[in-house]
């Protein structure tokens, strides 16, 4: 079996996720797939929309743009960039860089969702008082 449909689908839903579109969920993943990123490690639909949910809640006009993509089997790897507008920050407008290996279940739903990105220098180092003490860090353990 080729992933070649399964990967564009997954490609288009992130590209144009919105709240409406978390209802495609089920039909993307599946029901026992596993979600991990810096902050979250879940397993199952429910879970895996929750953390959408709270994403436009914490987040302005979200957006994944992916850059690059490998498919080998039933497994892939995506580079993306996630732009987003902070709530915090009065409107700024952030981006964060990083990868997600995805495999593929017999089926074609993904199984498993594995983000991987530097959230002390994609998020942490960009906040105001925070970010002086990242950066700092970082200084010091290059020096």
């Amino acid at each position: 079996m080729t992933y070649d449909s399964e990967l564009e689908r997954l490609v288009q839903f992130y590209e144009n996720i919105s709240v409406a579109s978390l209802v495609r969920l089920p039909a993307i993943y599946a029901p026992e797939a596993q979600f991990k990123d810096p902050f979250n490690e879940v397993r199952g639909i429910g879970p895996i929309v929750a953390i959408f949910r709270h994403m436009f809640e914490q987040v302005d006009a979200p957006r994944f743009v992916v850059t690059s993509r490998v498919l080998q089997g039933a497994e892939a790897f995506l580079v993306w960039d996630f732009t987003f507008q902070s709530k915090r920050r009065s409107g700024a407008r952030l981006c964060i860089r990083g990868a997600t290996h995805i495999r593929f279940d017999g089926a074609g739903a993904v199984i498993l969702h594995r983000d991987y990105w530097d959230a002390a220098e994609e998020l942490y180092e960009k906040l105001p008082l925070l970010g002086g003490l990242m950066r700092w860090l970082k200084r010091a353990a290059n020096k």
